[in-house]
């Protein structure tokens, strides 16, 4: 899957451990620095896993920059944001909700957003 999926041919120091960390069950507060190679410690863990993972980030060009490379290796992810028009939003609800969403990318925000908050909890 490394190479397959993300293109890569060997983990990089900690990221390993990491994933095996969470694949088993376990907490796991990564901290590294930018380009470290914090996005494959919860990726490969969302694509291998049940259902879909939840990933906040503040920043929506981080956000797509994300979705489109992962999409581009053909996972299936989305993003919610403040810039989406409120049918946009319905639209990936209900790809979440038929299983073909892995990822979805939110905003911190929309954790403040009851109907949001509502889907999630149905």
């Amino acid at each position: 899957m490394l190479k397959n999926i993300f293109g890569y041919t060997s983990f990089r120091h900690g990221q390993e451990e990491i994933i095996d960390n969470i694949l088993n069950g376990k907490d796991a507060l990564v901290i590294m620095p930018t380009g470290a190679g914090k996005s494959l410690c919860y990726q490969i863990p969302a694509v291998l896993s049940k259902g879909v993972s939840i990933i906040i980030s503040p920043l929506i060009s981080l956000m797509k920059d994300q979705v489109d490379a992962l999409r581009q290796n053909g996972v299936q992810a989305a993003s919610i944001n403040s810039s989406m028009a409120w049918d946009e939003v319905v639209s990936i609800f209900r790809l979440v909700r038929s299983g073909k969403i892995k990822l979805l990318y939110i905003a911190p925000e929309r954790l403040e957003n009851n109907g949001f908050l509502e889907f999630f909890h149905s």
